[in-house]
């Protein structure tokens, strides 16, 4: 058993947890991002898979990776009812203010502001609400990944009730808060460790680190700033 949690960033909202017991977390694995590395799609090992809402862009590679009953996918409800029509074997549907306990797992289904879709060749589908996730460990460690969303006043009751200890946060803006509207969030969520994600993946994402840097500190939030780079992993206890 490993003494820490890794998490590895793969671009754009793509993530990998590595459990101290070892498990796989996915969430979002777009993995055909433009800025995931070569080998994003080397190791597509996955226990659990965790979707934020119907996008191409979030749900991904996760087809492909979820194949075997072994791995098992967690989406809002019309999210699984569309996978189980692809073959998928392995599909738990929940919704917005549900938690699930899964392979001593805790996930519980937030809300984001979004839309949601899913397009299946010529054919969009209604894909449900979009919804962000607090995720518990097994060693007690919670992770918040916000999804897709604009910026909302109850991140403030997540950040009460739930007190994530890291926030994965989108910052690119356009199609997601921009890193004003970010920061005010973590100001709401009060994390110990932020990560950026959902940025400079195309250039109308134009939200940057160094700007969310800035309005971190105009709004005196007292948290870590951890920059991942796509490829790169960082120990979280």
């Amino acid at each position: 058993m490993a003494e820490s949690n890794v998490l590895t960033f793969y671009g754009h909202s793509a993530f990998c947890i590595t459990t101290t017991k070892g498990l796989k977390i996915w969430i979002d694995p777009w993995l055909d991002n433009p800025e995931a590395p070569e080998n994003a799609k080397a190791d597509l090992q996955a226990d659990l898979i965790l979707i934020t809402h119907g996008h191409g862009d979030h749900l991904g590679n996760c087809m492909e990776m979820a194949t075997s009953s072994a791995t098992e996918i967690v989406a809002i409800h019309e999210i699984q009812q569309f996978l189980l029509t692809k073959g998928i074997p392995n599909v738990t549907g929940m919704n917005i203010g549900g938690t699930y306990i899964t392979k001593g797992i805790s996930i519980t289904m937030v809300p984001a502001v979004h839309s949601s879709s899913i397009q299946d060749g010529q054919d969009i589908f209604y894909g449900g609400e979009a919804a962000g996730f607090i995720i518990g460990l097994e060693n007690g460690t919670k992770i918040y990944h916000a999804g897709d969303t604009a910026l909302f006043g109850d991140m403030a009751i997540i950040g009460n009730l739930y007190a994530p200890k890291v926030a994965l946060i989108p910052i690119g803006d356009h199609y997601v808060m921009g890193p004003k509207e970010a920061a005010y969030a973590c100001k709401l969520l009060n994390p110990s460790v932020i990560v950026p994600m959902h940025y400079g993946t195309f250039p109308v994402l134009t939200g940057t680190v160094g700007e969310f840097e800035r309005q971190m500190k105009a709004h005196h939030i007292d948290a870590d700033l951890l920059v991942i780079k796509p490829g790169e992993s960082a120990e979280i206890d």
